[in-house]
């Protein structure tokens, strides 16, 4: 009998190195990044998390299959860390989010982005009217502080791509009106309108990163509410 498609998966990582936190990424698919103590362990976390990346894109019937083995984690790049990562947030760009993106590569990104709002909302739903578990010492913000603080640091990510951000009114309003901008602005980027630099000669972040960035940002947050709710 032949192998198993998932056996004859390979998928490119590169890895962001920490003094206390290793985070792995899959290249191709944003959003898929998992950290731990060192690289090992980043790795099987990325492998172990497969599954639920997958339930979330699965909407957006991009074709990801995840892999079973962390032999298929293939690393093309390692990055030194910075406090950021240490901190627990993705804090570099890689070489291969430095390319540029086209019409339809920003489209997939959108569709990835997309379904991980659609599993925020759903995380949020079921959550409704529960109370979230607190950490060992107590922390952990509530329902509305986790969706305020995704949507706090949308607003961060809009502005390093160089896409401004008018947001104003309820919780919801400003939900929609950043959702709006953060897809105005992959279109932008897909047109080839928003400069490299900013006016003041600063680089922006590139839009693969970007997407990466809003991507595992939002979806990271929709697993700490499973988890905390469950």
């Amino acid at each position: 009998m032949g192998r198993s498609s998932s056996h004859r998966i390979r998928l490119d990582v590169y890895l962001e190195v920490g003094a206390k936190r290793v985070f792995a990424c899959a290249v191709d698919w944003p959003g898929w990044c998992r950290s731990g103590p060192d690289e090992a362990a980043a790795l099987q976390a990325l492998l172990d998390y497969g599954p639920r990346y997958a339930a979330v894109v699965r909407s957006a019937r991009l074709g990801f299959e995840a892999p079973t083995r962390v032999e298929a984690l293939r690393v093309v790049e390692r990055l030194r860390g910075n406090a950021t990562t240490d901190f627990g947030a993705l804090g570099l760009i890689p070489s291969c989010d430095r390319a540029g993106a086209n019409v339809a590569e920003c489209r997939r990104f959108e569709k990835v982005i997309r379904a991980g709002w659609r599993v925020l909302d759903a995380a949020r739903k079921r959550a409704t009217g529960k109370s979230l578990h607190k950490g060992p010492r107590g922390g952990g913000r509530e329902l509305d502080g986790i969706v305020g603080h995704v949507i706090d640091a949308d607003g961060g990510h809009l502005a390093a791509v160089g896409w401004k951000l008018r947001s104003a009114g309820t919780l919801a309003d400003r939900v929609d009106q950043t959702r709006s901008a953060i897809i105005e602005a992959l279109s932008a980027s897909a047109r080839g309108e928003i400069p490299a630099s900013g006016p003041r000669g600063g680089s922006r972040w590139p839009v693969r990163f970007f997407a990466r960035r809003v991507a595992w940002h939002t979806i990271a947050h929709a697993w700490e509410i499973e988890r905390r709710v469950a």
